[in-house]
Order: C-alpha cells, then structure tokens, then sequence
C-alpha cells in the first residue's frame, strides 16, 4: 500500500487541501468540529508527517547520529554497545526522535558520514564515541555547527559537552580486590593504545599497583573480539612469570580467555584470576563466574542522548558524570597458589 497524503485526507473528509494543512498543523482556518474529524480521519488513514517536509519547514531531521568503529560481528555481543543504545533509545522514545546507527573502521570516512549527513539533513546532532588523543573530530564538529556530545572525558573534549565515566577509579578497585587476594603478577588485556579512556585505565593501573607494593603490570593491546583476547591470554600465559590475575577491557575477551587458559591447563582460579569490564550475562553463565566491573550503561546512554537533545534545543553545555562502577565479586577471582 502507498502511503497515505493530504490529498487522501482531504478527499475522505471532503475538504480543500489547505484546510487539512492548517488541522495537521494547528494552524487557524477551519472549526475545532472540521479540525477534529480531519485528525481522526489522518489518524484512521495511517498518516503521519514526512521527515523531509519537517525538516524543510522547521530544519529538523528528527533524528540523532551514532558511528561507531566496530566490526558488525562484535557490535551484537558487545555488552556496553549493547546497553548503551538502549539507553539512547529509551530516552529517545519520549522525544519522538529516530537513532540513525553506522558503523565504520577509519576516522576519515566518519567525518566524511558527518559532513552528508549535516548537508542532507539527516541528522540534528550526534553522539561521538570512543575518543582518541587529539581526536580530530572534536575540532570538525565545533566548526562544522552539527550539535555533538562526546562520550568520554572530560578531558580532550574542547567545548563538546560530553558523558563521561570514572575508568580510573573502576581499575583502582579492581587492583585493590586482586592485591588483596595476595597477587602481585597483574596483567591487563586492553583494548587500542590509542583510546583515550584506554589511556586513562593503563595510567590508573600503574598507579594503583604502585600504591600497593606490586610491579608494573604488563599490558598487551587488542582489538576487542574474542580471538585477539584469547591469544593476547596464551601469550602472558607463556611468559617466563606469567601473571596470576588479568583484568579484562570488556567481557567478550574475558570470557575467550577464561577457554583459553582452560585450554592451557590453567586453572581458574586457583593458578588464574579473572576480572571482566563490563559485567554482563556472559560473566555470569560461563563457569567460574566472572568477577566483574559493573556500570549502568544503559544510564550512560541516556544521559548521552539527554545531553544531545539539550545541545540540538540550543542547551549550555555540559558535563556530567555517570554513575560510578562498582566491583562484583565472583568466584573467577581467589588468592594464588602459585
């Protein structure tokens, strides 16, 4: 079936064309009788606004941006990309506004997704993601005009208002749980080197171990999926001290290095601590269960989403922390008995 016009409304009703258009709109021009049977006949008809005639008239595209560097495979397991578009959607609901979601894997094309989309009106604002050091898509979109909130910092977001997370102080506990157990072998299987909450963790890390007495932490960098995490694990594992605990940059390698450690002969926990960031089912269905950080990341997006409609309303900026992470302890983490 086409989709139904002004033309099918104001043949079904018997009125001119104009007459409808001030009903639909809300305009002066016809009897609150003729403006509510025009409605309920719209309404009757499955009409519903064009996204392109609204965004002529009043130069909004009713809908927000999201890209995101991920292969597609990883984004449907991902726990934080998963909860956090959830959020974004629930908050997008009471807005009546649409999330428009692309994935690519260079900076290059990402700006070049925000300069179309900002000439063709796809978009009233969007969401930046996964910060880089001297991320140059904060400078293109303050002198581009398109409405963003980075999702990270506060720090290298020039004048973005912008969500952030405490990363830092999510490591600290996870240092404080494994150094209480009696480890001083910790490593960390990270996500790119060039992130800058990747950055913020790595310098956490290397402080808390140094508060408590421990070596540097070896830390090996990834790309998120599972295979690199799991080879990243037989890697530490072979070294002449490999660690007796390792913290995790998300789930998804966490639980690939839990088999892979399996597959060793490691045994976890007794030979292997294991700590997960963020926690999700995955944690908790594989056995041990996965001792991890656990974030409200659905919260996370919508603030994220929250700030945006607020910066696309002509809104100050600003930045606002998420709630903080806490630690869950379960049974992938014990003292060493090695």
């Amino acid at each position: 079936m086409r989709r139904p016009t002004i033309v099918d409304i104001a043949r079904a009703a018997g009125v001119s064309k104009g007459a409808v258009s001030c009903a639909l709109n809300g305009r002066p021009g016809v009897s609150e009788a003729t403006r509510t049977r025009i409605l309920r006949i719209a309404s009757d008809l499955g009409w519903a606004p064009s996204s392109a005639a609204r965004a002529l008239s009043d130069g909004r595209a009713g809908a927000i941006g999201l890209i995101i560097d991920r292969p597609a495979m990883v984004l449907g397991v991902e726990t934080f990309f998963m909860r956090f578009i959830a959020g974004i959607q629930e908050e997008l609901a009471d807005a009546d506004t649409a999330l428009m979601l692309q994935s690519v894997d260079e900076t290059s094309p990402e700006l070049a997704t925000y300069r179309r989309w900002y000439a063709e009106r796809r978009v009233d604002g969007v969401l930046v993601v996964d910060l880089v050091r001297d991320d140059p898509r904060v400078g293109a979109l303050t002198v581009m005009g398109l409405p963003a909130v980075a999702v990270g910092g506060p720090e290298g977001t020039g004048g973005l208002p912008c969500v952030w997370s405490d990363d830092g102080g999510c490591m600290r506990l996870a240092v404080r749980h494994l150094a209480g157990l009696g480890h001083r072998r910790i490593g960390r299987v990270a996500g790119p080197e060039n992130l800058v909450h990747t950055g913020v963790r790595t310098e956490a890390l290397a402080g808390a171990a140094h508060e408590h007495g421990l070596p540097p932490p070896v830390v090996v960098h990834t790309d998120y999926t599972g295979e690199r995490g799991a080879q990243a694990t037989r890697d530490l594992l072979a070294g002449p001290e490999p660690p007796t605990a390792l913290v995790y940059d998300n789930d998804l390698m966490a639980v690939a290095g839990l088999s892979a450690a399996q597959e060793l002969g490691v045994a976890v926990p007794d030979h292997l601590s294991i700590v997960a960031w963020d926690d999700s089912p995955l944690c908790q269905a594989v056995r041990p269960a996965l001792t991890a950080i656990r974030r409200d990341l659905s919260e996370h997006g919508r603030l994220a989403a929250s700030l945006l409609l607020d910066a696309v309303a002509g809104g100050e900026s600003r930045r606002v922390p998420a709630p903080p992470g806490e630690l869950v302890a379960r049974t992938s983490t014990a003292p060493p008995r090695n």
